[in-house]
């Protein structure tokens, strides 16, 4: 389980993604990059860091599940992920 406080972190980058994304998109189509430059560094969708959404791991995430690796695996395991059956792993 990743900490809280990780978490949270995550929470307050997303907040300021939503924030600050028409303002941030304006200023990228007027080719206005000084402005751009002064805009929170956190407000850049590019540091958002995708998460497992059960268990909060960042590392080995599926996006189309939007799950990590192992949350895949027991999943699949106990048949909750439909069309996925256990081949040889």
């Amino acid at each position: 389980m990743a900490k809280e406080s990780m978490m949270a972190r995550e929470v307050k980058r997303q907040k300021l993604v939503d924030r600050f994304a028409e303002k941030r998109a304006k200023l990228k189509a007027e080719g206005d990059y000084v402005a751009l430059s002064r805009l929170p560094k956190n407000s850049n969708p590019i540091r958002l860091h995708n998460r497992c959404k059960i268990t909060g791991r960042p590392k080995g995430y599926i996006r189309q599940f939007g799950i990590s690796r192992i949350q895949f695996r027991e999943m699949a395991s106990a048949g909750l992920i439909p069309g996925i059956k256990k081949a040889s792993w």
